[in-house]
Parts: C-alpha cells; structure tokens; sequence
C-alpha cells in the first residue's frame, strides 16, 4: 500500500510541474508534441540543408573530385582568363549543337568541351600526327566510328557529324570502363591502350584516373584536368566573369534554429542562422 501511495504522489507530483509549465515550447519538446523543433546539435536529427549560392559549383559527373582539382581550376581561371572567354564565346554557336547530340547518345554533357580543347573549335586544325577537325580524329578511327575520308571531302571537318563520331566513340569508352569519366576522357587523348597498360600497371582492375595519374603521359593528365577546369568555369560562368570564384566557401549551407525552444509560429526567415556545412 505504502508504495501505491508514494508512486500515486510522483505522479501527481509531475502532473502539477507540467501544469505550471503550461504550453511552453520546453515541455511540448519533452512530450514529443507537434511543434517541437528539435536541437540541430543532436547528430540522430536530419537537419535542412541548401546549396551555398556563394560556392563553386560542380557538374554533377565532376563533383566528387573537387578536394582533388580546386587548386587547379582556381589557377587555370586567372592564368587562362582571357583565352576562356574568348573561346567560350566562340563556343556559343556550337554548345547547343553538341548538347543534343550528346543527349541523343546518352553520354555526358560535360564532353562539350573536348573540341575546345581538342581545336579551339577549328574545323581545320590538324595536328602534327594526322589528327583533323573539331574533335580530331584519327583517319582510321574516324571511319570507325562512320565518317567518310575522301580526298577533299573530309567529315572530320564538319562538326555535327563529326560530334556524332565522338558520341559513339566516348558511349564505347564509358562501356568500357564502368562509366568512369576521367578515364574515358584520358582514352580520348592517349588510346584506350595506354589507358589498360596504365591501370595494369597500377595493379588494380577498377583503378581510378586519380590512382594512375603518374603512369599517364604528361599531356593526357594534363588534358583531363583541363577538361575539368573548363566544366566547372563553364557551371559558374557568371561568378568568374565577376571574379567571384570563391573556392573557399562549402558547397552546402545548414539552415537551423538558433534556439530549440523556439516557438514554431514565431519562426521567420529573419530568425534561421545559416551555418556552413
């Protein structure tokens, strides 16, 4: 009988101190009522996040490997500048063209941006190998991949065709290799070939660019960071024109109560504090 008694008076005991406490937000938290805004400091609560409008962003293909080419772009965006407007306004004319047929054969949109590197978008640019065009191809892998090399007639010139050419091509790569980016893009510049004895080397099957970068040659390595520094100037293109190319700022931004007894009602975009993820 004695401990009904006692347990009888705790509980009214309670009873009568959430009472005095009323509606405050504090006792409806310990409840679990409706309007609980709980403590962004409990790591089980999935706090609101948003994109930091202030950050460099990355193509979504190229995100991950931000710590690893930040460095990069920053100087390739003031060293280069006035070459990456120039040749991005030349580019104007032909993004459009590539997107669709990018889009068409489901590879990446971020290959837009091998004809700049390839020819600065020159449909007469040859190289010292025999390489022609916008994309420049290689006599026998053009006519593998369907275009027609015929004394004065040349499709490597012509750039929708030629495009078309350099879709299938890099749809095959990204096969090839488990739609890895960076190392299809490195097959683009130094062979398929050299990209396997590379990764052979290294000793891994699914090697990574980033792991067998030192066995590539100097040209293709640098051929696959310049390929990300232009795709991630080309995401933030206003920001560079402005030179607001912030690389120190997070990618992601926490939007939280400063207060966790804060009434839900009294909330206002004037009382989130905005913390850096």
């Amino acid at each position: 009988m004695m401990k009904i008694i006692i347990r009888s008076k705790i509980f009214l005991t309670v009873l009568i101190v959430l009472f005095i406490m009323g509606s405050s937000t504090s006792a409806k938290s310990l409840l679990g009522f409706p309007g609980f805004i709980p403590d962004m400091a409990d790591p089980l609560v999935e706090v609101p996040t948003a994109i930091n409008p202030l950050s460099v962003v990355y193509p979504a293909s190229l995100q991950h490997y931000r710590k690893q080419t930040k460095e990069y772009v920053k100087t390739f965006s003031k060293k280069e500048r006035e070459y990456i407007i120039h040749i991005f306004s030349k580019g104007k004319k032909y993004f459009p063209r590539a997107l669709e047929v990018l889009d068409r054969f489901d590879v990446p949109q971020e290959l837009q941006m091998i004809p700049i590197l390839e020819s600065n978008f020159n449909a007469n640019a040859v190289s010292p190998a025999g390489a022609v065009g916008y994309w420049q191809f290689m006599s026998t892998l053009a006519k593998e991949y369907g275009l027609r090399i015929e004394g004065k007639h040349d499709e490597r010139r012509n750039f929708g065709k030629s495009t078309i050419a350099a879709a299938k091509f890099f749809r095959d790569q990204l096969d090839y290799f488990d739609d890895d980016l960076l190392l299809s893009v490195a097959a683009y510049n130094c062979g398929q070939g050299r990209v396997r004895a590379s990764i052979k080397k290294y000793g891994k099957p699914n090697a990574t660019f980033w792991e067998i970068k030192r066995y590539l040659p100097s040209e293709t390595r640098k051929f696959v960071m310049n390929f990300i520094a232009l795709n991630v100037i080309f995401s933030n293109y206003e920001k560079f024109l402005s030179k607001e190319l912030n690389f120190n700022e997070p990618a992601l931004i926490q939007i939280s109560a400063p207060d966790s007894a804060i009434k839900k009602d009294s909330l206002s975009a004037d009382s989130l504090a905005v913390v850096a993820l």
